[in-house]
């Protein structure tokens, strides 16, 4: 249940048992109470990430296959409520960093070292990059960052790369830090590839590698690269070989790749086609992008 902001509890109340329904590894939007800060536990970020949730709304441009986001539920907020999300972030926050995070019960039996704050990501249930105030959001999360300089935390993008040449995201990222990071979906190698397991409307493949090296020129773009088990099948070789090309490409064109993310879908999907590929397929497909693209690529 997504509570009105008058029933937001304080930094001293307990948060009500709504907010940490699921597991620790799960994303429950209603943590604290809140409307948009979020809690999870992430493999990828080696601990806990505290997310926005840039599209309430749930906007997208593509319509991955192994997408947890259900479209078919009613909206509980039609738009990032900025204001709003600061002041949640400041709470949850403070939260995460009194260690209370043990005490509740999804996450009593978590290593501590999983509930060590790793970032603060702009994800959700949509592509943020297409959130209307996208600007307005980074600014307050670096404010709120500036607020307290001895707790300082990561920003990371978590982004299909679609949006990185908008001007009001150019704007964003410039407030980036050198520490702060961008993640940008390349899930295929080909665009048949891309139109059956993203599902964009009206983006090609070509646009996604401009983009990426766009950005990728003038900082380091960390690629998270999804391998969905689709009805029983996995990804084609040469598919894995036609990304692993691309992302040659990339680097041979001056990107600053520092890390290649594989993994599988694990959350509960709408899709009930779609599976988690085995370890050892992952393995195989990682190995075969660190041999084609000369780049760090590591299994999740």
């Amino acid at each position: 249940m997504i509570t009105d902001r008058s029933s937001l509890p304080s930094k001293q109340s307990s948060p009500p048992a709504h907010g940490v329904a699921g597991s620790a590894f799960g994303c429950p939007r209603d943590f604290l109470g809140n409307r948009f800060v979020y809690v999870v536990v992430s493999p990828r970020a080696r601990g806990l990430s505290v997310g926005v949730n840039m599209n309430p709304d749930k906007r997208c441009n593509f319509d991955c296959v192994y997408c947890e986001a259900n479209r078919a539920t009613p909206l509980s907020e039609q738009s990032l409520n900025v204001e709003v999300m600061a002041e949640e972030l400041q709470r949850t926050l403070a939260f995460v960093g009194s260690g209370a995070m043990h005490n509740l019960e999804n996450y009593r039996h978590t290593p501590r070292e999983l509930l060590q704050l790793r970032h603060v990501a702009l994800s959700g249930d949509g592509e943020p990059t297409l959130c209307p105030n996208f600007l307005d959001a980074v600014r307050a999360i670096v404010h709120v960052r500036a607020l307290n300089p001895v707790s300082f935390f990561k920003i990371v993008l978590i982004t299909n790369a679609s949006g990185l040449d908008l001007p009001e995201v150019q704007s964003g990222l410039k407030l980036f830090t050198a520490h702060d990071e961008i993640w940008a979906k390349l899930d295929a190698g080909t665009q048949e590839y891309m139109d059956k397991v993203n599902r964009p409307q009206d983006c090609r493949l070509e646009k996604i590698l401009a983009n990426i090296l766009l950005i990728a020129k003038d900082r380091p773009v960390i690629i998270q690269s999804l391998f969905p088990e689709l009805s029983g099948t996995e990804p084609p070789v040469e598919e894995i070989e036609q990304l692993a090309l691309k992302l040659r490409g990339l680097k041979d064109d001056g990107a600053q790749i520092p890390l290649v993310q594989i993994y599988s879908a694990t959350r509960p999907i709408p899709n009930s086609t779609c599976g988690h590929l085995p370890l050892k397929t992952l393995s195989q497909i990682a190995e075969r992008i660190r041999a084609v693209s000369k780049l760090k690529a590591e299994v999740f």
